[in-house]
């Protein structure tokens, strides 16, 4: 590892990468903010370390700096929104802005994405709606990864799903979670240190059982949520797929084995029947159901009772969704974000060739 890295330098460094490759100033700003939230909540997979990912993306032409974001269809409360291959760090929160104003005039907002691009973590975009005094949704579909419950076949992506929820003395609830046992970064990271993964990870290109991080790349494929039939894996197949049609289908994305991979180097699967990667957003406004002093007295109720619930001897005490990200960020924010040595050669390389100094 590295020596920490202040969330400003990081900040300035990225922004000026993301303009040197086109952005608008606005999206730069946005695009930026949307990455290090990642970094800053401790999910390392999503943040920096794939900011060269993106700007490979951008050389082949799949991410168009300066896209023309807009609204094809809509009603008072849904709308389908065409991300004009934008970047997905800036295409998500125009959305999910969009879920947020058509929530104010009717109560609840819905805007269902494609021909956009990965965007990062989903829940930082859900989060949005906090301010608001509202429950915010974001889901988006991923490249094939993930085998159905008894098939061998990529099908699905890792597919997260995230859901935010205002309190009022406590903080919010914000479940942000891949419908898979484990996120393809998990398997990066378990790379990097050459370790094996816990048993329901992964499996062989013939659906055998495996502990091989590095399985993916010979052919295998991640698991659905519960591993195998006996432990739930219906349910996380379920999960991923409900994610993957409000995502794809309904925005009218690309879906199923047909989503773009994030990888450059990956061809694009052949005759895709959608736009780029898809997306979907919800914000439900609280006042719509109850006052949302009553509301979020109760939330604040919920999560005092389930932190006060009596654990199993020898456990810490039962976290509340959003904990964890929360501490880690505040932590980061005071003490620096550490980054592999992979990922920062990898922010030098960039700052070369844009002429960005990494300082």
């Amino acid at each position: 590892m590295t020596p920490n890295c202040s969330y400003d330098q990081l900040f300035q460094f990225t922004r000026s990468i993301f303009k040197a490759i086109g952005c608008p100033d606005a999206d730069a700003e946005t695009a930026t903010r949307s990455l290090l939230s990642a970094d800053l909540r401790g999910i390392d997979s999503h943040g920096v370390a794939r900011l060269s990912g993106y700007v490979r993306l951008w050389e082949i032409e799949r991410i168009n700096a300066r896209p023309n974001i807009h609204i094809e269809h809509e009603t008072p409360s849904t709308a389908v929104v065409n991300g004009d291959r934008g970047l997905g760090l800036v295409v998500a929160p125009h959305a999910m802005q969009i879920a947020i104003e058509k929530a104010k005039q009717v109560g609840t907002g819905w805007v269902a994405v494609k021909n956009s691009n990965h965007f990062g973590i989903a829940g930082h975009h859900a989060m949005m709606a906090l301010e608001q005094d509202m429950i915010g949704i974001a889901l988006t579909n991923a490249s094939a990864l993930v085998a159905p419950t008894f098939s061998k076949d990529r099908m699905l992506g890792t597919n997260p799903i995230a859901v935010a929820v205002p309190a009022g003395k406590e903080d919010p609830f914000v479940a942000d979670f891949a419908t898979t046992t484990a996120a393809n970064g998990k398997l990066e990271l378990l790379q990097r240190k050459n370790e094996q993964t816990p048993s329901g990870w992964v499996q062989t290109k013939e659906g055998h059982a495996s502990n091989n991080a590095n399985e993916l790349k010979e052919g295998g494929a991640l698991l659905p949520l519960g591993g195998d039939r006996e432990h739930g894996s219906h349910k996380g197949y379920a999960l991923g797929a409900i994610v993957d049609i409000l995502s794809g289908v309904l925005s009218g994305a690309n879906f199923g084995p047909w989503v773009p991979p994030f990888p450059a180097y990956v061809p694009m699967p052949e005759q895709m029947p959608g736009e780029g990667i898809g997306h979907f957003f919800g914000a439900m406004r609280i006042d719509a159901f109850r006052t949302a002093e009553s509301f979020k007295a109760d939330m604040d109720k919920w999560i005092q009772s389930f932190k006060s619930a009596q654990t199993v001897e020898g456990q810490p005490r039962v976290i509340i969704p959003g904990e964890p990200e929360r501490e880690m960020e505040a932590e980061r924010r005071k003490n620096g974000i550490p980054l592999f040595d992979a990922v920062m050669n990898d922010l030098l390389e960039l700052g070369k060739r844009f002429d960005v100094p990494f300082t």
